[in-house]
């Protein structure tokens, strides 16, 4: 068996004019970007990893000043090195331990590789990508003054959490005391990367096309509601609700063959209009839905950020007729400029970045990545940024060897200021298969198309 590729010898553990008003006013009014706030942290608690990790490494566990649960792996065998991760989602309602164990057993080929690792549940649920960053960076220093001081720290976005890394790694530059960057680079994966206000344009398509052939989102009968709002906010609707209605129209539930003519007829013109899989619609509705309720009214004032004025829809038997019926709605300037301030990325970040995606991604669409690229570059950082593509169709997780390979990259380039390649990742992937099984499908010649090939444009505020 080939050895595992080492990367240093691994010490032990030893301890629009309206829009743009508005976004200017909010940027006037808003703190400048500082860490949280000095509070003294309780030290964490011994607890027991998950059952996997249970013969390498120790756990530790608490809850922050802020309301955070957080949970901390370390190796036995330490490399010296910390994945600071932010996960995706992001969950409704109050934060849950197991949200952190959950985190840990998914990312669990961080610490079998030698990282120690630390995930925050973050304070609150819902769509806020700031307090995130900001529970995330709060974690850090608990680790640092608490358990032991990094030779690195990797931030790792995974998904929704991509944003919140690549928010707190503009947010977070140096500390005050030292002038040393909490971070030494960053890890993007599987990431919604396009900002707020515009990654989510597709799931706004999705509610109009959906309720243009469903009708039942709400029903006739029940009081009419804007669907760029998700839903009222007394509403009393459940996920299981949800589900019973997209069943009665698609039966997302039963087998192709099971579905009636109708179902299929309507399900087929909803995967080909809005360019997703059947078995990713659900989970897009929800966020349609649900989420959407939790921005419009916690995060962007009561009104909505979404629109789709000026959208062509095409891919349906007849366009003309669905353009025609659809739904329309206008997004909010105001709303738009307060999830934007929140969620909106600006590019400027100072240290390295790497970022990987499954092109078949059901749930980030991989054209994400290059208004992700586009952002960078306009904010100055494009020579600090790689992005690689791998040959999976999954989003949560894509596989064991892919990220210790792109950590080992990562590191490299920190360490030796050597700026990987998409083709020297592909090629030192197999290496890391000896050690953590198969699993290397990066394509390095993949260029993702334009955002707007896959999401049409629409008028924005």
């Amino acid at each position: 068996m080939a050895a595992f590729p080492p990367l240093r010898a691994w010490p032990r553990w030893t301890g629009a004019a309206p829009v743009a008003l508005a976004a200017a006013v909010l940027a006037a009014c808003a703190p400048v970007a500082t860490q949280p706030q000095a509070v003294a942290e309780a030290a964490p608690a011994a607890t027991p990893c998950p059952k996997d990790l249970t013969p390498i490494a120790r756990c530790l566990s608490g809850k922050d000043s802020a309301g955070a649960y957080y949970l901390i792996a370390m190796p036995q065998q330490w490399n010296g090195h910390l994945v600071l991760h932010a996960h995706g989602g992001p969950a409704l309602g109050a934060p849950k331990m197991e949200r952190a164990v959950e985190d840990l057993e998914r990312w669990s080929i961080m610490v079998r590789a030698g990282y120690a690792w630390a995930g925050s549940t973050f304070r609150q649920g819902g769509v806020e990508v700031r307090a995130a960053a900001e529970d995330t960076e709060r974690l850090r220093q608990i680790f640092v003054q608490q358990v032991a001081q990094p030779q690195r720290t990797i931030l790792h976005g995974q998904s929704w959490g991509a944003s919140v890394a690549a928010k707190g790694a503009e947010m977070f530059q140096a500390t005050a005391t030292s002038g040393k960057r909490p971070y030494d680079a960053v890890l993007l994966t599987s990431g919604v990367v396009a900002g707020g206000t515009r990654s989510y344009d597709f799931r706004t398509d999705l509610r109009v096309v959906y309720q243009y052939l469903c009708n039942n989102h709400p029903r006739p009968t029940e009081a009419a509601y804007p669907l760029n709002i998700g839903l009222p906010r007394d509403a009393a609707m459940t996920q299981a609700d949800l589900a019973a209605r997209v069943n009665e129209c698609l039966a997302l539930n039963k087998s192709a063959a099971e579905r009636t003519p109708e179902q299929q007829r309507k399900l087929k013109t909803l995967v080909d209009v809005i360019r997703i899989p059947a078995s990713s619609i659900q989970g897009h509705m929800n966020w349609a839905t649900f989420h959407y309720r939790d921005v419009v009214q916690h995060r962007a004032g009561g009104a909505s950020p979404f629109g789709n004025q000026g959208v062509q829809y095409k891919g349906s038997p007849d366009d003309a007729a669905l353009n025609a019926a659809v739904l329309r709605y206008r997004a909010d300037p105001a709303a738009v400029a307060r999830f934007a301030q929140d969620t909106d990325l600006s590019g400027r970040i100072p240290v390295p970045v790497l970022t990987v995606k499954g092109v078949d991604d059901p749930t980030a669409f991989v054209e994400l990545d290059t208004a992700f690229k586009a952002t960078m570059e306009q904010g100055g950082s494009a020579a600090r940024l790689v992005q690689t593509f791998t040959q999976h169709h999954t989003h949560s997780y894509l596989s064991d060897p892919t990220y210790p390979t792109l950590m080992t990259a990562l590191l490299r380039w920190v360490d030796g200021g050597v700026k990987p390649t998409p083709e020297g990742i592909a090629a030192q992937c197999p290496a890391f298969e000896a050690h953590f099984g198969k699993g290397c499908a990066f394509l390095p010649g993949y260029v993702p198309a334009a955002l707007s090939t896959r999401v049409a444009d629409r008028e924005r505020p």
